[in-house]
Parts: structure tokens; sequence; C-alpha cells
């Protein structure tokens, strides 16, 4: 029962930090554009150069570097999309291999993503939730959100996507653990497409 409660918050949160997004920048609601192709950007091959925060939150500003590629192809007619994600630190003899799966709602225009890692070999039971906005210009930027916990602490999760529509795309992934009112980075990924 405890995890359906941490759930349900943390999908409340995600409503919350991205309806408080759109107020903020008078974008129009979600579900008054199609966001169905948002991710179309990402579909295909590539590769990809990781840095890594090896301790978030704790002051550390120690990171690790991994190469590999990314490798995206679309399902369910381009209402969701499977990533295989697999990067390697041969220096310090860690390896990622990952898999994030993005579906989109077109009721709310959001998307939610999971993401499994090989280590664990399980969903996370609680998803990214969010969208794009700002055009598709230079202020197109998605932002999704979540709850979790990190060393027994209550934390916030945003990922957020850039360039996404370009042969290089950029994310990053920050935590929060004063409610949103900071946030560190601790995962950057530069992607570039194959040919």
């Amino acid at each position: 029962m405890r995890r359906w409660k941490i759930v349900g918050v943390g999908l409340a949160f995600a409503a919350l930090l991205t309806a408080g997004r759109l107020e903020a920048r008078a974008d129009p609601a979600p579900a008054a554009r199609d966001g169905q192709h948002d991710f179309d950007g990402l579909v295909g091959s590539w590769t990809i150069h990781l840095k890594k925060r090896l301790r978030p939150l704790t002051g550390s500003n120690e990171w690790i570097e991994f190469d590999g590629t990314v490798v995206c192809r679309q399902i369910w007619n381009g209402h969701a999309e499977v990533e295989e994600f697999n990067v390697d630190s041969p220096a310090n003899n860690i390896h990622i291999h990952g898999v994030a799966v993005r579906l989109y709602n077109p009721q709310t225009g959001q998307w939610s993503i999971y993401w499994a890692n090989e280590k664990n070999g399980a969903m996370d039971p609680v998803p990214q939730i969010g969208h794009f906005s700002g055009g598709q210009g230079e202020d197109w930027q998605g932002e999704f959100y979540s709850q979790d916990s990190l060393d027994g602490r209550p934390i916030f999760i945003r990922f957020a996507w850039t360039n996404i529509a370009t042969a290089h795309p950029h994310f990053e992934q920050a935590f929060s653990s004063d409610g949103g009112k900071t946030w560190e980075v601790n995962w950057i990924t530069e992607q570039t497409r194959v040919p």
C-alpha cells in the first residue's frame, strides 16, 4: 500500500509542477496541442557521451564519463518509443545497459518515461511525466518530473531535453532535496546521430 501512496504522490507532484510551469510561462495547456511527435527526433541510432556525478547531493563534484550507443524506435503507431541505452567507462570498469520506454497519453498531451537497467532488472515504478513547450526553435524544451528517494531522503527528479530536433540532442537529469527550490545536475548526455 505504501508503494501506491508514493506513486500517487509522485504523479500528483509531477502534475502540479507541470501545471505551475505552464502557468508561469503562459503556455497553452498540454491537452491543447498534439505532442505525439515530440520525441520523433530521437528515432534512430546514436553515439552518446555521458557524464555522471558519482555522489549526487553530497557536495561532491566528482564525475565519471562514459561512451556508447543509443537506438530508439517507435511502437504503437508513434504513441510510444523504446530506447536501448548502452554505455561503458572502461577505465572504471562500469557499464550501464538500460531501456527507456516513453508512452504518450493523447488525453493529457503528456509523456510518461519509464527506465530500467540491467543491474536492477525491473522498471522504475514511478515514471517521469511531462511534455515539450516553447515552440520548435531554441526555446523548445521538454521537462519531466517525478519523486523518489536517495539515501533514505525524499527527492524530486527532473529530466530536461533540448536540441531534440537536431543531430545533437542534449539531456540532463537533476535532483532536488529542497522541494524543487534548487536543482543539482547529475547526469548529462550528448548524442550524435549515426548516418
